[in-house]
Formats: C-alpha cells, sequence, structure tokens
C-alpha cells in the first residue's frame, strides 16, 4: 500500500494542483500565466493546442494497461516512460485529424451504415449476447442493430464509424502500391523452405595467419579512419556515484512467509477445511478458486521439492511446509497409484512484509532527503549505504542491482551539473540515488583513440586477402584432379558437414544470411565453389544435397501469406509516415513548464478545509 502511494503521490500532487488551475481558469477567466484563458493547453501541434484533458484520459489508459500487465505497482521509471508514449499518441492523433483535414477525406451516411451493419466493433464480437456456439454471430447482431431502441447506444457507434472509416482511407491512401506478387510471395516462401546441405572448408586466417606476417602502414590506418568516421560515433556518456537499495526478499520476510504458512497449517490441523483456507489463502490464482485442486500429476510435472514432498506424502495427511522458488506450500494429497497422485495445495509467496516495505521506502525516503543536502557518499555513510562508481551512456544505461536507469540517464545527461545529487529513482528491481561527477557529449573517437580497433580490423581483412589466395591456389589442384581431403590433411584444414539449411537460418560454422549462405544457393550438386568471402573467414563449399521447396504446399497458403505480409507493409509504411508528419511539424512541448508551474501555484487561502 504504501509503496503504491508513493508511486503515485506525484500524480496525487499533480492533480491536486491541477484542480486549483482549473479553478483559475473557468472561474477566475486566469490561465496559469495569468492571463485569459480556456482550457489547460500542455503544448502545440502545427498550432493546434494539445489539451490536458486529451492527454490525461491518454496517460491513464496507458497506465492502467501496464499496470493490469504486471503485479508490481508500475515504478517511476516506468511512468516516466508512460508520460511521454501519451504524449506521442495525443501528438500521432492530432496529426492524422490534420491530415484527414487536409485531405478532405469524409465518410458519407451509406458508408457509416454499410459499416455498422456489416463490421461490428472488436468488442461486439466478443459479447456472449452475438456469440453462438462460441463464435461471433453477424445475424445476431444485425438482428439487435435493427431492432435497437438505445439512441445514446446508436449515437456512439455512428461517432465510432465516423472517425474509423476516415482512417481507414488515410491508411489505404497512405499504404496505396502495397501488393505482393506471386513471384515476390515465392521467392519469400522458397528462401524460408528450400534446403542445402554443404561440405565446407574453413580457412580460418585470424587463426592460421600470424599477426607478424601482416604490415598495416599509418597510411592505411587514416584513410580508413577518414572514409568510416560514423563507425567511431560515441554516444554522450555520464560518469556517475550511484547508491542502490535493492528491492531483494530478506531473511525476515522469507521467515514471516513461512509462520504465515505454518499458521495456515495449524488452522487445518485443527479441523478448518482445507478448500476454505486455500480460497482465502492461497495465492496461486489458477487453482485456489477450486480449493487448490492440482488436479492429477504424474513424476516429472512438478518442480523436484514440490514433487518429493507430494509423493511421499500419507493420503489425506497434511504436509509440513514444503518451500520452492514459487514460495511455501501446503499440501495434501488425496489419491497416490505410486506413479501419480491427485493432490491440492495453499501457495504462500515469500514476498516482503508490510514492515519491511515500510522500511525500504523509510530507507530510501532517508537518502533522497539527505542527498538534497548532502553529497552521496556523506548521505549514503550515515545510511550504511555502499557507493559505487560507474559511467553509463545513452546506448547503455544500466547499472547493476539497478537494471536499466533511463530516468537517471536523463536526469544525469540533460538537467544535472557536476556534483548535483539526484532525487532517489525506482525500477522494478530497486531505488537508486546518483551524483553526477561529469559528463561527456556524444562525439566521436580520436585517431589515437581508435588506432588499435582499425589495426585490428585492416588485419584480419588482409589475412583474409591472404587466406583467399590460399583457396584459390587449393581450388586449382582439385579442379586439376586432386582429392580435397587429401590437399585438407597436408594443409592441417579440417573439412566440416552442415545439417540442411535455409537461406534465412543460423549455419554453424557458416553464420547467418552471409555470401556463404547465400553462395550454397547457386552451385550445382558436387561442384566445389570459388573462394567465398565473409569479413573474418574465407571458405570452399560443395554442396551435397539439396530439398527443393513445395510449390503446392506455397500455393494452398499463398492468399494467407499475401494477406499478412501487406498487413505488415501497411504499418510499417502507416510508422514511417507518421514519422515523416512528426519531422515536418511544429511540436511545442510544454509539460514540463505547464505541471511545475501547477505543482508551484499557491493555494488560494481563502479555500480550507471542507470548501
Amino acid at each position: 500500500m504504501m509503496r503504491q502511494m508513493r508511486e503515485n503521490t506525484k500524480w496525487i500532487m499533480l492533480i491536486t494542483a491541477l484542480a486549483f488551475v482549473a479553478l483559475m481558469v473557468f472561474e477566475w477567466g486566469m490561465d496559469i500565466t495569468g492571463q485569459s484563458g480556456g482550457v489547460m493547453e500542455l503544448g502545440r501541434v502545427n498550432g493546434q493546442p494539445v489539451l490536458y484533458d486529451q492527454y490525461q484520459f491518454t496517460y491513464r489508459n496507458l497506465y492502467q494497461q501496464v499496470q493490469d500487465g504486471q503485479e508490481e505497482p508500475v515504478t517511476s521509471q516506468q511512468n516516466a516512460e508512460i508520460e511521454d508514449a501519451a504524449w506521442d499518441e495525443v501528438v500521432n492523433q492530432i496529426l492524422i485529424q490534420q491530415e484527414l483535414e487536409r485531405r478532405g477525406i469524409r465518410v458519407t451516411d451509406d458508408e457509416v451504415r454499410l459499416a455498422a451493419f456489416n463490421s461490428p466493433p472488436p468488442e461486439f464480437q466478443t459479447n456472449p449476447a452475438f456469440l453462438t456456439e462460441g463464435q461471433f454471430d453477424l445475424a445476431k447482431y444485425q438482428d439487435f442493430l435493427a431492432n435497437a431502441a438505445d439512441e445514446l447506444l446508436l449515437l456512439q457507434l455512428e461517432a465510432y464509424y465516423r472517425d474509423v472509416l476516415p482512417r481507414g482511407k488515410l491508411l489505404r491512401q497512405v499504404s496505396t502500391g502495397v501488393y505482393f506478387s506471386d513471384a515476390d510471395l515465392w521467392r519469400r516462401y522458397r528462401d524460408n523452405e528450400e534446403r542445402v546441405q554443404v561440405r565446407f572448408v574453413p580457412l580460418n586466417p585470424v587463426q592460421r595467419v600470424a599477426d607478424d606476417q601482416v604490415e598495416i602502414t599509418d597510411g592505411e590506418i587514416e584513410d580508413y579512419y577518414r572514409t568510416n568516421r560514423e563507425d567511431f560515433a560515441t554516444p554522450a556518456r555520464a560518469d556517475l556515484k550511484v547508491v542502490v537499495i535493492p528491492k531483494s526478499i530478506s531473511g525476515a520476510d522469507s521467515a514471516a512467509a513461512l509462520d504465515r504458512a505454518n499458521a495456515v497449517r495449524d488452522e487445518i490441523m485443527n479441523g478448518a477445511e482445507f478448500e476454505a483456507v486455500a480460497r482465502r489463502e492461497s495465492s496461486d490464482p489458477t487453482v485456489a478458486t477450486n480449493g487448490g485442486d492440482l488436479g492429477v500429476f504424474e513424476r516429472g510435472d512438478m518442480v523436484s521439492a514440490f514433487e518429493e514432498a507430494a509423493f511421499g506424502a500419507r493420503v489425506g495427511s497434511i504436509t509440513e511446509p514444503v518451500e520452492t522458488s514459487f514460495g511455501y506450500h501446503v499440501i495434501q494429497v488425496t489419491q497416490n497409484w505410486g506413479d501419480s497422485v491427485q493432490a491440492r495445495h495453499i501457495l504462500i509467496p515469500i514476498e516482503r512484509t508490510d514492515d519491511s516495505e515500510i522500511a525500504l521506502l523509510t530507507l530510501a525516503d532517508s537518502l533522497e532527503t539527505l542527498g538534497e543536502s548532502l553529497p552521496l557518499e556523506e548521505a549514503a555513510a550515515s545510511l550504511g549505504l555502499e557507493v559505487a562508481t560507474q559511467s553509463v551512456t545513452e546506448d547503455f544505461p544500466f547499472v547493476a542491482g539497478a537494471g536499466r536507469i533511463s530516468e537517471g540517464v536523463d536526469w544525469a545527461l540533460q538537467d544535472a551539473a557536476p556534483g548535483d545529487v539526484s532525487v532517489v529513482f525506482e525500477t522494478s528491481d530497486a531505488f537508486y540515488g546518483l551524483e553526477l561527477v561529469g559528463a561527456v557529449e556524444a562525439g566521436y573517437l580520436e585517431l589515437d583513440e581508435a588506432r588499435v580497433g582499425i589495426t585490428s580490423t585492416l588485419m584480419t581483412r588482409k589475412k583474409v586477402d591472404m587466406a583467399a589466395a590460399e583457396g584459390d591456389e587449393i581450388l586449382g589442384r582439385v579442379r586439376a584432379g586432386e582429392g580435397m581431403d587429401e590437399i585438407a590433411v597436408e594443409r592441417d584444414l579440417e573439412i566440416r558437414t552442415s545439417e540442411p539449411f535455409s537461406r534465412t537460418g543460423f549455419v554453424p560454422g557458416l553464420g547467418r544470411q552471409n555470401a556463404a549462405v547465400g553462395a550454397a544457393f547457386g552451385m550445382n550438386m558436387g561442384e566445389w565453389s570459388d573462394v567465398v568471402r565473409i569479413p573474418d573467414n574465407a571458405f570452399l563449399l560443395q554442396v551435397v544435397d539439396y530439398q527443393a521447396a513445395d510449390s503446392l504446399a506455397w500455393e494452398a497458403q499463398k492468399d494467407l501469406q499475401r494477406t499478412r505480409l501487406a498487413s505488415i507493409e501497411q504499418q510499417t509504411r502507416l510508422g514511417e509516415w507518421l514519422d515523416g508528419l512528426r519531422d515536418a511539424a511544429d511540436i511545442l512541448d510544454r509539460r514540463e513548464e505547464v505541471f511545475q508551474a501547477a505543482e508551484e501555484a499557491p493555494l488560494n487561502p481563502f479555500m480550507g478545509i471542507g470548501y
């Protein structure tokens, strides 16, 4: 409960402040700058306001989706990501609406009626009232529409189609020309289904050519650096002092769970019904409502500790609590046939107790409070916490024990100055506090810094050149009649045989979707290829088996394949189109400014509790 309150504190305070600002707007006639205004704006998109209500509605929906998808409360880092996602979604919707108006896309009354009659909204398709034997029954839905007397519902349906249909037209315009010919479909199908098997000789130049056989000049290094400068781009970096407060389970938490499990067992031993206690106490949602009944299971179906206890228990007895990775189990075996048993259980999870949770939150709050006036090391030392020093980048914002700390990295690179101490951030794994030691902007490695890597790259290239020359020599001898097996022994080379593989699969020893894999599909059976090079190796290949793709099987699934690929391509084009709209749009994001002003707005001294 306390953690949920902590997570919601920001938004509780913000909503309170915004309620005050709303009073200013609607009753006093002022906006947050004190000027006459209307509803609250969080920004603008091509001059069109982004309204607080739009944003908050989207935010709440996204927040609920995230919360419904996990047991733990939404963390502060997740919340920041949800805030940005809600902003992006609202901006996208405004851009789409502006584009609909610019293109003059409308729908007629007939189009609305036809769509409503034949294409019900998704939620109607799962409504039990419109199902027959578990399947959506269009006739039931159409009969409902024909006899509907609820004008509000009909108006809502009409509004739904007047919103959805124009967007469908826009999608078709944006993705016009999306079509996959039979030749395209066959090529894609063949690439996945056609198989070859090869013998191949890896020439392994990196291992077989000594470094002292290769000469790399300063001029070559400098030319490579100039030609491939973008390869040496470096992301912004922050050097940080870090304090991590993990959310790990303590020994006291485990002991508390065991005490609870023993109390549950004692209750049953004293006469309580197992099923009733299971429904009330068990944390296994799949069987708790059935009184903990697991049904019949065999050896190997359960984790070992649970299985050992279940198969070793007398029928009808109540086991001592059994610990597994899920928690503590109180088990009752109802049938035992030797090779299988029927049992029920009550699961007591090992989780932080209220006292442990309060202690964790108190520690995190204490670190944040002390960090407002002390360097991080002093604040941490006073609480018995350790400080580590670590560098993080935009591309790799990870800290041991805390996981991904994107929120903290954003603070360090955008808001902080050296010596600043952050608020305490939260991830699903830990709370953490930061002190910025220093930051480096994005840039490029200097030549001297890149020299070692460039030297290694050029050396590998030259070694591959030397191996390719050796391969040409070997190939000449084979084509003159010598056996590859004998030459391989002479040169201390290995001849390997692959499993059958497709153009898109990974091939041990050859790699994935590279020149070697591709070459295997252009060869005749039994012939040895020319030397095939990849960046760090060279090969000689011989096809020993070929399995053609099944054209009849392709024909049977062709239409479904075309539909699936067209849908993917449409979504890709829509995403690219939206990215283009955003790039060209004039987008003003004032969320931080507005929320800060709302949080700092003075309360009306004449408004007390009860007003």
